[in-house]
């Protein structure tokens, strides 16, 4: 199958180099950088199984989506909209679409552009990127995906290049599972630059995260979603599992790039605002990492 990844960032170099290398035709669309680096070498996949370079197709234009019977959407949350209206008039009736993005809603916000559905995913991958063309693998990659017509045939096709996958009609509550752990740790990686295990060895930050996960649990909760019982626990012991990784706000904030904070932290915000929920220990993340977004240059 031809498979095309809009946004190829670490995510999504990750996913397209593991079906590249099940024989599938992939084509990663992505930032002139990494379009010239992929063309010119191949794209390096770097994980503790294989080092190499896969040689692959690359586009700077979202035309590239044409023909594909999969496409992983995998763009900045703020760029939904706009990355969805390019890829649009190229998108064939019959492809599968999954949202592979960080937040609650961005797969509705994706399919109202579309009008067409776009599947949510929950993304469960540790990576980075070692320069424009080189994404490095640091642990997991399994997705659980929503139920639609070409859910179970997606999530066949993953199983079947090593990307462990699941369907779910409960999708909803893992979204709401894994932005709980993106606002426990994005912002404080990124504000610290520190990676998760250093994160809980210091003094007050375990305190912080529990009073952000507790307001996440209750802004879930009102919204009509559902936490596990046991998410305080699970967030807190990923310090102990990914020791090592920053998170992906901390990359972007290192890379002086705008990060997503306005959909981690703000999402829960902004719901809580909605709801009536009070929502002091992510409202105060957010604002630090946006000052670090306003600061930015403009373009």
């Amino acid at each position: 199958m031809k498979i095309a990844v809009m946004g190829a960032g670490a995510v999504g170099c990750y996913y397209g180099a593991r079906l590249q290398q099940a024989g599938h035709e992939v084509v990663l669309v992505g930032r002139p950088a990494l379009v010239e680096a992929v063309q010119a070498r191949g794209l390096r996949l770097q994980s503790r199984d294989f080092d190499g370079f896969l040689p692959m197709a690359a586009s700077a234009s979202p035309e590239a989506v044409r023909g594909a019977g999969l496409v992983l959407f995998c763009v900045k949350s703020g760029d939904t909209e706009s990355a969805g209206a390019a890829m649009k008039p190229f998108l064939g009736a019959g492809a599968t679409v999954l949202c592979l993005q960080n937040g609650v809603g961005n797969a509705e916000r994706l399919a109202a552009v579309l009008g067409r559905e776009a599947v949510p995913a929950v993304v469960y991958v540790a990576t980075e990127m070692g320069g424009p063309g080189h994404v490095i693998h640091h642990g997991r990659g399994d997705l659980v995906i929503g139920e639609s017509a070409g859910s179970e045939a997606a999530a066949q096709l993953l199983n079947d290049a090593g990307i462990r996958t699941r369907v779910t009609a409960g999708v909803q509550d893992a979204l709401w599972a894994k932005l709980t752990v993106n606002c426990a740790y994005n912002a404080l990686s990124a504000l610290t630059q520190l990676p998760y295990g250093e994160l809980l060895a210091r003094p007050g930050f375990r305190e912080i995260m529990i009073d952000v996960i507790g307001e996440c649990q209750a802004v879930c909760n009102a919204s009509g979603a559902k936490l596990p019982d046991s998410i305080l626990a699970d967030t807190l012991a990923i310090a102990d599992s990914m020791p090592g990784q920053r998170s992906s706000t901390a990359q972007d904030v290192a890379r002086g790039r705008r990060s997503e904070i306005d959909f981690i932290n703000g999402y829960v915000v902004r719901e809580g605002e909605r709801l009536g929920i009070p929502t002091p220990a992510n409202r105060v993340l957010h604002a630090l990492v946006r000052a670090k977004d306003d600061a930015l240059p403009v373009g």
